[in-house]
């Protein structure tokens, strides 16, 4: 039996093309926010998000693509559980399935730690960057491990730091850091954004990969582009310096994309627009390359 089957609601809400055409991109969520720890409400981001791309422009004139007729599959959501560990167990089959498909593989959140089911899933030599304002390094939060805050943590532990990049951090705390610092794992700062600098230094990072996974944690926006978020933390980067880096991408393709941490009871309808322009854009990036 397909573990599509078996874990999902198969509830699309992505207007598509019904011509029969290939998927370009395929899209599924995962409402899970148990162990968030200051705004509940992230496990509503993922249809959220898919109302504002129903209503966004999606044309993409710089890149020559149009993604209006474009046939995006959606497959709905996972169905619901509290349990952090069932959950990495269910997504893990999931994205294990869709990623043997090949196709561009699109997950939306849900809280942080759902990555911790779904980049693992890729080869390894999948590259892995991820935008967020919190590094997720601690050992564990309030008593537990499989967390939003340590999901990062985890996953060093099982594949090592050679293939990450962390981009945007400003708020963290000493252990982070010390394990950070520990092994190796390669950033690029809040300060370095604010300079200008990351686009090239993206850039540079992901050209020696062929294939990449990148995470969006919305919370690496400041507060004033994305309030709907389940840890806003002040003073963060624009939403231009986070789309010039998405620029970086071009010459590299994006095979996954998780965009997590959007909270809808928070929102004025900026956040999850945001959201979804990540997603056209990545896209259409990925299609121009074809």
């Amino acid at each position: 039996m397909s573990f599509l089957d078996l874990y999902m609601n198969k509830n699309p809400l992505i207007t598509s093309s019904d011509d029969g055409s290939d998927p370009v991109a395929t899209v599924f969520g995962i409402p899970f926010d148990a162990t968030h720890s200051y705004k509940p409400g992230c496990r509503f981001g993922a249809d959220a998000i898919r109302d504002s791309f129903n209503n966004i422009e999606v044309f993409h004139p710089e890149l020559k693509v149009d993604l209006e007729t474009a046939n995006i599959e959606d497959l709905g959501n996972t169905r619901h559980t509290v349990v952090a560990s069932e959950m990495i167990d269910m997504v893990k089959k999931i994205t294990t399935e869709l990623v043997a498909k090949q196709k561009q593989l699109f997950i939306l959140g849900g809280e942080h730690s759902i990555t911790y089911g779904t980049y693992p899933s890729f080869p390894k030599e999948t590259g892995y960057v991820v935008f967020d304002a919190h590094y997720d390094l601690r050992d564990e939060f309030a008593d537990i491990k499989l967390s939003h805050a340590s999901y990062l943590r985890r996953i060093v532990e099982e594949r090592g730091s050679d293939n990450i990049l962390h981009v945007g951090a400003r708020a963290f705390v000493a252990e982070e850091l010390e394990f950070l610092q520990e092994h190796n794992i390669k950033t690029i700062t809040d300060k370095e954004i604010r300079d200008g600098k990351g686009p090239q230094l993206l850039k540079d990072h992901v050209s020696s990969f062929n294939s990449i996974y990148s995470s969006f944690d919305l919370d690496v926006l400041d507060p004033a582009f994305a309030p709907g978020v389940g840890n806003p933390e002040a003073v963060g980067i624009t939403s231009r310096e986070l789309f010039d880096m998405i620029t970086s991408f071009s010459d590299t393709k994006v095979t996954g994309v998780d965009i997590v941490e959007l909270n809808p009871y928070h929102d004025n309808g900026a956040t999850s627009s945001l959201a979804a322009k990540i997603m056209s854009t990545l896209i259409a990036i990925n299609l121009s390359q074809n």
